[in-house]
């Protein structure tokens, strides 16, 4: 349906790189990363707000690159809504039809539709001013839809509502999707990406680095930024060597066992902090994987406590408050971390 090959802007200080990505018809496409990456650039080229340098955006097997902004059947809601203040809620959802020259008949009926489907029908009469941020979302959700976009596009338009408005916000952005509506939703919080995208596209730097199904992208990260943006703290570029069964993984002055089928030759090796264990004395167990260390930061995360360690590189462990209070742990005391050579995952490239 929606195919971007290429696509370059360039302002002072920052540019979009050759972002390149297909959208298929009835997808629920999310596109993650930090703040200033390029993601509100991207989708306002898009939309025919901002003029791209170079590359194509196709839409249907139409080619709208330079087409003006009412000729694409794109639609975009920003975060900020852009609602009009001086109109009632029922004025903001009829605008877009107004301005396109429908009859009066097929705009009662188009915004009675609208209404019911973002659930703001007990607010038309209201003014734009006196609604909280998730009603004044819908609204600004209610008006862009109700042009009928083939493509619409959400830029972070649940980041800064409660968390019960981002909880229902996210139901309404399924239901839309689930009715046909296809859709690009903006963010830098994995977990919303994760209640929402069949799709995910990882940007940095102005660049799409990653594209896949979120558990993909998850099981398997190609670059440093992904895992650590996914919450993957271990991460280790090397080579891959010769064998059968357990290999041998080298990265940098470290060895890794590693159970794998894969293909000798450099890639990257992963491991959950969550597999790592602790121990004050070298452990005597299975596990493949023994390193003394030295603890290098201590920091409290949802869900427990993560240990950084040097053991020759950085190697993160997951563990729980109660683990860290009976070992006593702190900054620059020694320790040992184990784990097993089938919880390290290698990944070829």
């Amino acid at each position: 349906m929606l195919k971007v090959s290429d696509l370059c802007k360039s302002f002072s200080g920052f540019s979009l790189k050759k972002a390149s990505f297909e959208v298929a018809e009835g997808e629920l496409f999310v596109m993650l990363g930090p703040s200033g990456v390029g993601k509100t650039v991207l989708l306002e080229c898009l939309a025919g707000l901002e003029r791209v340098d170079s590359g194509s955006i196709t839409l249907d097997g139409k080619n709208i690159t330079c087409a003006p902004i009412q000729e694409r059947s794109i639609g975009l809601v920003y975060q900020d809504q852009a609602l009009f203040p001086h109109l009632t809620v029922w004025e903001n959802l009829a605008y877009g039809l107004k301005v396109r020259g429908h009859s009066a008949e097929t705009i009662r009926s188009k915004i009675d539709d609208i209404a019911e489907k973002v659930g703001v029908g007990a607010l038309l009469g209201r003014r734009t001013d006196t609604l909280s941020g998730g009603e004044a979302q819908r609204v600004a959700l209610g008006r862009t839809m109700a042009v009928s976009p083939r493509c619409l596009l959400l830029d972070e338009p649940i980041s800064s509502l409660d968390a019960r408005s981002r909880s229902e916000m996210r139901r309404l952005i399924r239901e839309l999707n689930r009715a046909g509506q296809t859709i690009i939703h903006v963010t830098h919080d994995f977990d919303e990406a994760l209640s929402l995208a069949s799709r995910i596209a990882f940007m940095e730097d102005g660049r799409v680095v990653q594209t896949g199904p979120p558990d993909e992208v998850f099981r398997h990260p190609q670059s440093e930024f992904v895992a650590s943006f996914i919450g993957l703290r271990n991460f280790f570029r090397g080579v891959l060597e010769p064998g059968e069964g357990t290999r041998y993984f080298i990265s940098g002055s470290i060895r890794l066992s590693v159970v794998t089928d894969a293909e000798p030759g450099n890639g990257v090796a992963t491991l959950s902090a969550e597999e790592v264990v602790l121990s004050a004395e070298r452990p005597a167990g299975s596990a493949r994987n023994v390193f003394p260390g030295r603890v290098i930061d201590v920091a409290a995360v949802r869900g427990g406590i993560e240990i950084v360690l040097d053991v020759g590189t950085e190697l993160t462990a997951r563990i729980s408050n109660e683990s860290m209070n009976e070992m006593k742990i702190s900054c620059g005391c020694e320790l040992w971390a184990s784990f097993k050579a089938t919880a390290v995952k290698f990944h070829p490239g």
